[in-house]
């Protein structure tokens, strides 16, 4: 029989790769997504077939994180097996900005669906497995290296938040029996990443510097690490977690730290230029309160899981600056052909 998820967030990076990663497995997949002006669907519309093909595996649902009452809604039409809580306003910058939005929908949103989901599972007495996407921001100024029983220590109303939603995952797991799991994603990047995050603007401007299409590029601290890996590898954890005998939490990551200086660094180095001609420090773009060094042990994800990461961080860079590269190029080609 078909298995059928729900995602939210489906629009994502880390939603697009992930239903590219169920629907190979034979999935039946269901997105939410919330209902804007300009087309949002980027990211899946190499995955999408008209409503009236037999054989699509994907449909889209109006919903937001915001509005329970479509959540519930939506879990009555799709019943599904499995549920991934991705959406999110997953920018920490932003996040200090619209601090109530954020935990609206970060935190209270996740509360929402999981109150949806118990309620429907004690209705129907269906089993439904449920991931919740955390982040290593929870971590914050934690020490590192970070693990499951590292204290959270959050550093920014994102990380707050994603905290909050944690909890309530632990919570409805122990409270009412629900098969929940949360996985604490270290940094995770790819040419699907959005162009405001430090990594895809940097690969975004190494490409438009080479076509000469861009002089210069603005960023904050350079000397925050992160684990970086790559988010087509960290999909198949979530999947993972939701296939084992009991629910838990799980840190994925690679093990392996660098600093925004040494990403600058491979990523200019791609295309034989020397990233301090062109790279310029803008206080605007640095934290109220910064987070110094994440380096996240998955060790029990590698025991458990049996999962690790395939991508390195010089393949990483290496892929998303030469994808980049490519775009600035068409960019240039109309630019010229621009009168």
């Amino acid at each position: 029989m078909t298995k059928v998820a729900l995602v939210t967030g489906i629009t994502g990076q880390d939603g697009s790769y992930l239903t590219e990663f169920l629907m190979a497995k034979g999935y039946a997949v269901h997105g939410v997504v919330r209902r804007s002006s300009s087309f949002s669907t980027g990211r899946i519309d190499h995955l999408y077939r008209d409503p009236h093909d037999p054989l699509r595996q994907l449909t889209l649902h109006y919903g937001d994180l915001a509005d329970s009452t479509s959540l519930r809604r939506i879990l009555e039409a799709v019943q599904p097996d499995e549920v991934y809580n991705l959406a999110a306003q997953s920018h920490v910058k932003v996040s200090f900005e619209q601090a109530e939005y954020t935990g609206d929908v970060v935190a209270t949103g996740a509360l929402r669906l999981l109150e949806s989901l118990r309620d429907y599972t004690m209705r129907t007495s269906k089993p439904v497995r449920y991931y919740q996407a955390g982040s290593s921001e929870m971590f914050g100024a934690a020490p590192p290296p970070q693990g499951e029983t590292t204290p959270f220590y959050p550093r920014s109303p994102y990380a707050v938040a994603k905290v909050a939603a944690h909890w309530y995952a632990v919570n409805y797991r122990e409270a009412y029996g629900l098969f929940a799991c949360n996985g604490i994603l270290f940094n995770h990047e790819s040419e699907r990443r959005g162009e405001t995050f430090v990594t895809r603007k940097i690969t975004r401007a190494v490409g438009r510097i080479k076509h000469g299409l861009q002089n210069k590029l603005y960023l904050g601290n350079l000397d925050a690490r992160r684990d970086w890996g790559f988010a087509g590898d960290y999909v198949e954890a979530m999947w993972l977690m939701l296939q084992q005998e009991s629910p838990d939490d799980y840190v994925i990551a690679t093990g392996e730290a660098h600093s925004v200086r040494e990403f600058l660094e491979a990523a200019f180095a791609r295309v034989a230029l020397d990233w301090r001609d062109y790279v310029e420090i803008d206080p605007r773009y640095f934290r109220p309160a910064e987070v110094d060094h994440l380096l996240g042990d998955a060790s029990k994800a590698r025991e458990r899981l049996g999962w690790q990461p395939r991508v390195s961080f010089a393949a990483l860079v290496a892929r998303m600056v030469d994808h980049d590269l490519e775009l600035a190029r068409r960019e240039a080609i109309v630019r010229a052909a621009t009168p």
